[in-house]
């Protein structure tokens, strides 16, 4: 369909000036020749906000998601703005619209007894015979993997990095370098720290990565274990140990970590120090959880709730 030479001025634009991809380029002028479309013999160039926020609208009943709204009004502000700067338009019609806001998910969580499946799992693995050093490392590394993890609520590239210092030091805290250098203290399990020593201890009895400064090396350029890595051999642990492996993540055991705390009574502040989240807002994702706790206390206390 075509739509005018202030497209094609637009997406000439976006080539030249923001070195724009194909792809992108091709994106913006399906977004916009949709519009074009909705407004029918009225021009692109002369639509007004009324034709924009009944074309959003129009978005929201044929099933678009707030995603895809907010890019195909993001489109629609660069090219009036374009417009506007290059003088073909006296106004800019999107200036006082914005975008549907995208509406927080909430995470996954596993329950307890899912999380204490998955860990007694690894550990069950620990103990059977083994057809290698290597594959005894493997064990041993995944089992702590998955005590550090729930017992910490450590984003996976913070797992993965842990020096090997951390298992040495006999601490009940370790220190954590998370998101902007930003460090903070996480507490340690007493099984996530005996792991931990059994994981050092083997490596040690085996000789293997003597000189690594990482709690779990590894031969990539990294030097240590990749995220991408620990994700595939936990989707493995999950069908071991019966779960769903397409509903559990190293992030999804984070939640659960977060969930769970506040579950059993913590504060929402206290969660946030340990996730490391900068902002309070950022944690409280996870109030779903209070108030199913809050629901539950109502129902069960509240003199009117058996009546």
């Amino acid at each position: 369909m075509a739509t005018g030479f202030d497209l094609e001025n637009f997406l000439e634009m976006l080539a030249a000036e923001r070195g724009a991809a194909e792809n992108t380029l091709a994106g913006y002028r399906r977004d916009l020749e949709d519009f074009s479309g909705f407004l029918g013999r009225k021009m692109l160039a002369s639509a007004q906000s009324e034709d924009i926020s009944a074309y959003l609208g129009d978005l929201n009943r044929r099933g678009f998601a707030e995603t895809s709204q907010a890019r195909r009004l993001s489109a629609l502000k660069q090219f009036y703005k374009f417009l506007y700067a290059e003088g073909s338009r006296e106004d800019d019609p999107t200036r006082t619209l914005s975008a549907p806001k995208k509406r927080a998910s909430l995470p996954k969580v596993l329950s307890m007894e899912d999380v204490d499946r998955l860990i007694e799992t690894a550990r069950a693995e620990t103990e059977k015979p083994q057809k290698s050093a290597a594959a005894r490392l493997r064990t041993q590394r995944m089992y702590t993997l998955i005590e550090v993890l729930y017992a910490t609520g450590l984003r996976v590239s913070e797992l993965v990095a842990l020096p090997v210092t951390a298992a040495l030091r006999d601490a009940r805290l370790i220190e954590i370098r998370g998101k902007g250098g930003k460090e903070r203290l996480v507490p340690l399990s007493r099984a996530a720290q005996a792991a931990m020593k059994d994981y050092v201890g083997l490596r040690a009895a085996e000789g293997a990565y003597e000189k690594s400064p990482w709690l779990f090396p590894s031969h990539g350029d990294s030097g240590h274990l990749t995220r991408q890595h620990f994700a595939r051999d936990l989707k493995d642990l999950a069908v071991a140990a019966g779960l769903d492996a397409g509903k559990i993540s190293p992030h999804v055991l984070r939640h659960a970590f977060a969930s769970h705390l506040l579950q059993n009574g913590a504060d929402l502040r206290v969660v946030q120090q340990l996730l490391g989240h900068a902002d309070i807002s950022t944690t409280q994702i996870y109030t779903h959880v209070l108030d199913e706790r809050l629901r539950e206390l109502v129902e069960s206390a509240h003199p009117l709730a058996k009546k």
